[in-house]
């Protein structure tokens, strides 16, 4: 380690996992003075050609001095970074501090030289890049605050990673040396390309897993039965295209195959290349199994073995080492613990999991983080008869486990541009990075519907969550925001997955009821009605109906321009056979596919017969058959496009007409979100935002302390510099007090008390309204204190009277999980027992503002409900804009309130406010690109 020379101790949070553009992990680290032997045997390893870019010159070996050079830093003017696989290094980066002459600095110096030198045979793997934003967020902590880099023009790799990096720039050519300079500060566009880097690498990272050339299965027992042999067993049944091998150290040396594959005693012994491995060996066995796979280069493994995390704290610290072994390797891990992992693409065909049948291939996309959710999903899937029916099959299928590496967010990048594809459903115990998920879900749901059912809240065994301080219900809401269909149970999931797979996206809510049975169009009826969907009133074909006035209906009703979704209600005739269901299914089936473009949903009543003849009538129908490939990537359809699934005239058929009705509300829901998303508004500019102030007054209120709830002179000044205008509210003591107070604001005035437990609770007597002149404020002033005790007890102020309007809720809070929220609802026990508070992610823009209002239950009461006056929402909405401007221009601002906010027919009055100061929660999404370390 470091000498005691060294200005600063070892900075262990420097070091971090990476996924590199290939799919592949790096391990990032400062370098040491341990490190000169793997320092000179990376270099031994570095082309002549990559030494002469790099030095400007032929550059054979390093001297000691060099090697003492490179090792020794002290972490603050002599930075290096170093990429480590297997333990050795395979690129380094470095940063030494300098004047604006180019001489060695120290701080308050901000500019410093920055050199990468990469192996050559792990060139064109991202590599650089991620050194580089490593490298730029350990400067800026430092306080550096510009790189320059001298690069030979022939070093266009090299010059190619800076200026793509997306940093602003500045590039000039003198003495035969390209000299760029860049500022290291975020910008939207360094920001767009991390991400997207991310989203390559990490989707990538899971390909090498859904896909592999070649798969081994680790631990197979010698006879039929046990984990190792059934996995082995499901890949070889599921006729998997790639190659096969069966591994146990047990078996004797003389055998060759187990069930006509080849079998060996070690991942080592195996002559080609490993893509994938399925760990079935004891929970003690399976490090020595981690090493023999890293050694031979296997680019994954899925670890179905138990005995981790949900074991206990031993199994726990057993599962983090399993980790840090996995990764030293660039290895990712889907588990422990694990269901398993099913590709059912034909040119892959892999079915590594506990799931004795390979599911249907189909457009639907599976995560869970339970084997026994993901087992009951694939059944629900995979039924015809019951339920939801019909060919409707699954394209991939990961259960993770522990979740210990792998987990939903990098599922999800993987799907976003998996053309085979087309509906992504979820089932999450929790969300361990509420902020990514949120953003990569958005992203997604731009393209493809998303479908989560989030369980109880509780983490994987092992699994470090970061805690959110915000109700169930908050999060769902964000999700919602963010695109997601939130759903609550296992049933629902299914529902609505399979309609968004099924059928075209609703235009609008207007629903035709069309059905031989006025009952079941009635409760059809009513549950539209209850999801907030616009049914017109059932057409009764009256049990004599054929499967020709079927299609007459049907047809009509979807032609008609009044109508964006029709649902078809079905109970059997006395005598009805298959014949009769096969006709009507087909009838059904043809209407659909002659007006395309609305979903068509049946209500069956149990009709077995009918809905198996609807998959019948399905998979009869003539298809394209699309090659892995072709189908273009979502990034590049149009996000307000209403998309035609493959396969038109899969028509799902429900056993209840509330399951029908539930699942089309959500996917009217989602489509009215995809059309919106098109134009998601924008973040208003205020010219009389003076942010630059609010920055020193905040500055220096928290030189005071770590954290302060600020006293009412300075929450006014803060907030009016963001143009909110506070209603000063004065301290009355006393009545003599009351009453130089009221004087000093203007009648009329209100008397409130302002103790813990009367504050905000009209309802409790503890407010005086209207107070016209001093009689009546000293008159009012005794009531309080004969109702609710002494002046001490009461801490009485008055206010200036505000117009009268609606009593609102405006609330902003950093959540150290989700982020930055804006809540707003009305004021009063009724809002809070219901729980009516919508909510929104920081920064709001103008049309998020409006629907954030709109959104309430109680929303109504502002637009004039039973004839009362309409509230100025215009000025409702630029009130939320400017809060949620403070808290995300000011991230120090952790908590603001403002209650109430009265709401009148021209203005509002803010009435009461609190502001909250602290040192931020640390953002993981603006900073380099890392794996989580649990």
């Amino acid at each position: 380690m470091q000498t005691s020379s060294d200005r600063h101790e070892y900075p262990a949070h420097w070091e971090a996992d990476v996924v590199l553009r290939d799919g592949g992990t790096a391990r990032v680290r400062p370098i040491t003075v341990d490190d000169a032997d793997r320092l000179v045997s990376f270099y031994e390893q570095v082309s002549d050609e990559s030494k002469y870019y790099r030095f400007f010159a032929p550059y054979p070996r390093l001297s000691a001095k060099d090697v003492h050079r490179f090792t020794h830093h002290d972490f603050v003017d002599r930075v290096g970074l170093a990429a480590t696989v297997g333990g050795e290094f395979i690129a380094t980066v470095r940063y030494d501090r300098i004047s604006a002459d180019g001489r060695p600095a120290s701080a308050p110096a901000d500019e410093a030289e920055v050199a990468f030198l990469v192996q050559d045979a792990h060139q064109g793997r991202g590599v650089a890049s991620a050194l580089l934003e490593h490298i730029a967020a350990v400067a800026r902590e430092r306080g550096i605050r510009r790189f320059a880099a001298e690069v030979l023009p022939a070093n266009n790799k090299m010059i190619k990673v800076f200026t793509d990096a997306g940093y602003t720039q500045k590039r000039s050519f003198e003495d035969g040396v390209v000299r760029l300079e860049f500022d290291l500060e975020p910008t939207d566009k360094s920001l767009a390309v991390q991400r997207a880097r991310e989203q390559r690498a990490e989707a990538r990272s899971v390909r090498r897993l859904l896909g592999p050339g070649s798969v081994a299965v680790v631990g197979v027992g010698r006879t039929p039965g046990g984990v190792g042999r059934s996995v082995l067993d499901n890949i070889r049944d599921a006729g998997f295209t790639g190659g096969l091998y069966a591994v146990n150290k047990a078996f004797p040396e003389e055998q060759k195959e187990l069930d006509g594959v080849p079998a060996y005693r070690s991942v080592r012994d195996i002559e080609g290349p490993v893509d994938l491995a399925v760990v079935a060996v004891p929970v003690e066995h399976v490090p020595q199994v981690v090493t023999e796979c890293g050694e031979h280069g296997v680019q994954g493994l899925v670890v179905v073995t138990a005995g981790y995390a949900e074991s206990g704290p031993e199994g726990r610290e057993r599962q983090r080492e399993l980790v840090r072994h996995a990764r030293t390797y660039g290895m990712r891990i889907i588990g422990p613990n694990a269901f398993g992992v099913i590709n059912t693409a034909a040119d892959v065909r892999l079915n590594a999991s506990l799931a004795p049948e390979m599911p249907r291939p189909g457009r639907i996309g599976l995560f869970a983080q339970s084997g026994a959710i993901g087992i009951a999903l694939l059944s629900r899937l995979h039924r015809r008869g019951g339920g939801v029916t019909g060919v409707t099959g699954v394209s991939t299928f990961v259960s993770s486990g522990n979740r210990a590496d792998v987990s939903g967010n990098d599922v999800l990048q993987y799907w976003y541009d998996d053309p085979d594809t087309d509906v992504a459903l979820m089932y999450l115990e929790s969300i361990g990075n509420p902020r990514k998920f949120t953003r990569l879900a958005r992203r997604t749901a731009a393209a493809k519907p998303l479908v989560v059912v989030q369980g109880a809240g509780s983490a994987p065994q092992g699994h470090a969550v970061r805690a959110t301080r915000l109700p169930h219900a908050t999060v769902s809401a964000l999700l919602r925001q963010a695109g997601v269909i939130r759903v609550e149970t296992i049933t629902e999931l299914v529902d609505t997955g399979l309609l968004l797979a099924r059928q075209p996206l609703p235009g609008g809510p207007r629903v035709a009821i069309v059905g031989n049975s006025e009952s079941l169009g009635l409760l059809t009826y009513d549950a539209c009605l209850s999801e907030g969907l616009r049914p017109t009133p059932p057409v009764d074909l009256t049990t004599a109906a054929t499967a020709a006035d079927f299609h007459r209906a049907l047809s009509g009703a979807l032609a008609d321009d009044s109508c964006d979704a029709v649902v078809v209600t079905a109970i059997p005739t006395v005598g009805e056979g298959p014949e009769e269901d096969a006709a009507l299914a087909e009838a059904l089936r043809s209407a659909a596919e002659a007006v395309p473009g609305k979903p068509v949903l049946v209500v069956h009543v149990e009709l077995g017969g009918l809905a198996a003849a609807l998959s019948a009538a399905m998979s009869t129908a003539p298809r394209a058959v699309s090659k892995r490939g072709d189908t273009p990537r979502p990034a590049d359809r149009p996000s307000n496009a209403v998309q035609t699934p493959e396969g038109v005239g899969l028509i799902p058929a429900y056993p209840a007409a509330e399951r029908a009705v539930r699942a089309l509300a959500e996917a009217v829901k989602y489509a009215q979100w995809r059309r919106e998303a098109v134009d998601p508004g924008r973040v208003p500019e205020y010219e009389d935002i003076d942010e630059k102030g609010a920055a020193g007054l905040i500055g220096g209120l928290l030189a005071r302390g770590q954290g302060l709830t600020l006293g009412v002179d300075e929450t006014c000044e803060l907030l009016g510099m963001y143009g909110v205008d506070v209603h000063r509210a004065l301290p009355a003591p006393t009545p003599e007090a009351a009453a130089e107070a009221a004087r000093t604001l203007g009648y009329p005035v209100a008397l409130k008390a302002t103790a813990p437990h009367l504050r905000h609770r009209a309802d409790l007597g503890g407010v005086r309204l209207d107070l016209a002149d001093e009689e009546q404020l000293r008159r009012a002033y005794a009531e309080l204190g004969e109702l609710f005790g002494s002046p001490e007890e009461l801490r009485p102020v008055v206010q200036r009277m505000a117009p009268r309007g609606v009593d609102t809720v405006v609330r902003a809070v950093i959540d150290p999980a989700a982020g930055a929220v804006l809540s707003f609802g009305l004021a009063g026990a009724a809002s809070q027992l219901l729980g009516d508070t919508a909510h929104r992610l920081i920064p709001v823009t103008d049309r998020e503002a409006g629907s954030l209002i709109r959104s309430i239950r109680t929303a109504p009461l502002l637009f004039g409900w039973r004839g009362s006056t309409p509230v100025d929402t215009p000025a409702l909405e630029e009130l939320l804009l400017r809060v949620s401007r403070l808290v995300d221009d000011h991230p120090e601002v952790v908590a603001v309130t403002l209650e109430p906010v009265v709401v009148a027919a021209h203005g509002l009055s803010v009435l009461g406010a609190s502001v909250r100061l602290a040192r931020p929660p640390v953002r993981d999404d603006l900073g380099p690109r890392t794996l989580p370390v649990y």
